[in-house]
């Protein structure tokens, strides 16, 4: 398996450093959270993305792709039911499609709870078919680049709309469209009643990405969570993407973080 880690993790240094540091401690991947780059990410151009991208390629890196699709931005929804704000998010989605390609990258992991989430009085079959429209156009610019929208399932302590993977496919069958296809996070997944592998072997024919955490928001490997069955189960089903990992807290510190979830990859997802 490919192992790779976020960028955000390394957020307090530069780029390059990033790229360094991670391809130090031996990711062979980086997966980006456009947030990270720029201040204003629709003022993000092709011809930035790829300086990026030659940045990520000269420390011996792959760009994986990017996620945090909608993080700190402003005027996005999937479901909302004003269409110009489904417009706008339709349109961030293929731009940001245009710079994950421009990168090298292949993969937009879309999470965004917030930007997703139901209010009270909307009509959760209405907001479901809004969702299903606005990924098939989306999916269609992306698929023309080779770009795959993966459909993240989070817990319902985030969000009440994609609260685990079955829902999660039912709306990737609605989608029907080979560039919009699912994405597994341990975190996510361990919040559901299913184990890890079971969810995993399921979910098998849609699985486009995967991100190894815990969680207590850290590594894989340092917290309760056992991987094994998880690992297992993507080994099953002949998974040959990325592991990627993902945290969301920074202590004792990045690069011991990384280093430890890295030993941890390679002693339970690499045999």
């Amino acid at each position: 398996m490919k192992f790779a880690i976020c960028n955000e993790t390394f957020q307090d240094r530069s780029f390059a450093e990033q790229c360094r540091t991670a391809s130090d401690l031996g990711y062979t991947g980086l997966e980006i959270a456009p947030f990270t780059l720029t201040d204003t990410v629709q003022a993000l151009t092709v011809s930035d993305a790829r300086a990026f991208g030659a940045t990520v390629r000269d420390h011996g890196l792959e760009t994986v792709g990017l996620h945090w699709l909608l993080a700190k931005t402003t005027g996005y929804h999937l479901t909302s039911p004003d269409r110009e704000v489904r417009d706008a998010t339709l349109n961030h989605a293929r731009h940001l499609a245009s710079i994950c390609h421009a990168m090298g990258g292949s993969i937009m992991v879309w999470g965004s709870p917030q930007q997703r989430s139901l209010e009270d009085s909307w009509d959760y079959q209405e907001a479901f078919d809004r969702a299903a429209e606005l990924l098939r156009s989306a999916s269609e610019h992306c698929g023309s680049l080779g770009v795959t929208i993966a459909m993240e399932p989070l817990g319902t302590s985030e969000t009440n709309f994609l609260t685990s993977a079955a829902e999660t496919i039912r709306l990737l069958e609605a989608v029907d469209h080979p560039a919009c296809r699912l994405h597994l996070d341990v975190k996510a997944m361990s919040s559901e009643v299913a184990g890890l592998g079971e969810i995993i072997l399921a979910s098998a024919p849609f699985l486009a990405h995967y991100h190894a955490n815990d969680p207590n928001l850290l590594g894989p490997g340092m917290g309760e969570v056992d991987h094994g069955p998880a690992a297992a189960a993507l080994h099953a089903i002949s998974y040959n993407g990325w592991v990627s990992v993902e945290v969301f807290k920074y202590d004792p510190s990045p690069e011991e973080i990384a280093r430890q979830s890295m030993a941890y990859l390679q002693k339970v997802y690499a045999p």
